[in-house]
């Protein structure tokens, strides 16, 4: 079968079944104590250059790993980053790249590099968290909230480490929405054994957006499932049944459809 047929999420799934994988359904693995996640951006799939900086770029790979820890209510502790590089890459670039890295707070603490064809940015990221909520705990009667405005794909995702941290110590459920509302709160819903129910006219949009927005993911925002809100917005909650209701046609992103 191949990828196309089989997505990213069906891949995930017989991994685990052939006995290859152990749960890598959620935003970030414990290991040892820590909260560890990995994330890979490649040119002319997640990026364009010139559309991009160098320096956004390295903003961008950091960030995306530091939301996975934020979902998993975790404070990052350092990154190590692995770059694939064609030869003619200037070395004013790569420090450009470094730059963004390090406007997101978190140290650089090992990686290394190769030769490509294209540019490649793999970033793993460790943190520390006092409890990891996951993606399976959501349950009936539960609201869904998001910590900010969605539809934006904005260049650079917002940092929600305090968001995260705050929401992880009652949340039932939570994951950062980088794949689109639909597929990830289908993920929720999937690992819970729930339905998640949206109401779009409860949602908050970016500037500029609409909500035929909502399904195209890097909004970086995070979806918890939660007895009560905290102050953050509501979306939606949870039923008994399974699915995702309320978003009519809108789908999410898989990276091999």
């Amino acid at each position: 079968m191949r990828l196309s047929e089989l997505g990213e999420l069906g891949l995930l799934a017989e991994l685990e079944r052939r006995g290859l994988a152990v749960d890598i359904a959620d935003d970030a693995a414990q290991v040892g104590g820590l909260v560890a996640t990995q994330d890979v951006l490649v040119e002319d799939v997640h990026f364009s250059l010139p559309e991009i900086s160098w320096r956004d770029l390295g903003f961008r790979a950091a960030a995306v790993n530091v939301s996975d820890l934020a979902a998993s209510g975790a404070r990052p502790l350092g990154i190590l980053v692995a770059l694939a590089l064609p030869p003619e890459t200037t070395a004013d670039a790569v420090y450009e790249l470094y730059e963004g890295i390090r406007e997101a707070g978190v140290p650089v603490v090992g990686g290394d590099t190769s030769r490509s064809g294209t540019v490649v940015v793999a970033v793993a990221a460790l943190g520390k968290a006092d409890r990891v909520p996951g993606r399976g705990g959501a349950r009936p009667g539960d609201l869904l909230v998001v910590t900010g405005p969605l539809g934006g794909k904005p260049v650079r995702p917002p940092l929600r480490v305090e968001e995260g941290v705050r929401l992880a110590r009652h949340a039932h459920a939570m994951l950062d929405l980088s794949d689109g509302l639909a597929r990830d709160a289908g993920h929720i819903a999937v690992r819970s054994g729930v339905r998640c129910v949206i109401d779009l006219e409860r949602v908050p949009l970016a500037a500029g957006a609409g909500l035929e927005d909502l399904g195209w993911g890097e909004d970086y925002e995070l979806l918890a499932a939660v007895e009560e809100p905290d102050g953050f917005a509501v979306i939606g909650r949870c039923e008994p049944g399974e699915g995702v209701e309320g978003l009519g046609s809108l789908h999410g992103w898989d990276h091999f459809a």
